[in-house]
């Protein structure tokens, strides 16, 4: 039995735990990295309960101009709950040599990116950031080259993988984000 006088001090320490009740954030997104633009720290948990497609980018990539597609996506199916992730990677090629500013302005200059974008990190091998380990753990399918693309639907669950040559116009991609998102 607990002292009278310790009850007071463990209902106010254990009340905002009990008030919030069971963790809504999927394990996948429980994660932080820091933003491209101004390198703040950014929980994932943030886009629990959104669709996210987890893109590996490159500024000097044949792939590259799928930033304006995906850009597209972004806009169309943002207001229904698709949130865009892009993690710029210099693994393969070689070709996001740039530091945080020119990736930044690159993005929004060159493509007028405004989904969200990380600060440049590995997305492969024994390097990867923990949210590509986790994906490439999950799938069995590591990214191979740039501009890569991981579906999760809202509860947290990965859907789909899609090579690089897989567009963000393409049919089967689009379909997978629309039965995600419910549509």
């Amino acid at each position: 039995m607990l002292p009278a006088i310790l009850l007071p001090v463990l209902l106010a320490t254990a009340a905002p735990a009990f008030a919030q009740g069971p963790s809504s954030c999927p394990s996948i997104l429980n994660q932080r990295f820091n933003r491209l633009q101004d390198d703040a720290p950014q929980n994932l948990c943030q886009y629990a309960g959104k669709v996210v497609l987890v893109v590996n980018t490159a500024s000097y990539c044949g792939f590259t101009s799928q930033y304006e597609g995906l850009e597209a996506l972004y806009a169309k199916y943002q207001p229904k709950g698709l949130v865009v992730l892009g993690f710029p990677s210099n693994d393969f090629g070689a070709q996001e040599p740039g530091d945080s500013k020119q990736i930044a302005d690159f993005c929004f200059n060159t493509y007028g990116v405004k989904f969200p974008m990380f600060s440049k990190s590995s997305v492969s091998g024994k390097d990867a950031n923990p949210l590509h380990a986790e994906l490439a753990k999950i799938t069995g399918t590591a990214p191979k080259w740039n501009f890569y693309k991981y579906l999760i639907d809202r509860s947290g669950k990965v859907v789909g993988s899609y090579p690089s040559r897989v567009g963000p116009d393409d049919a089967k991609l689009v379909g997978a984000i629309e039965k995600a998102l419910g549509s």
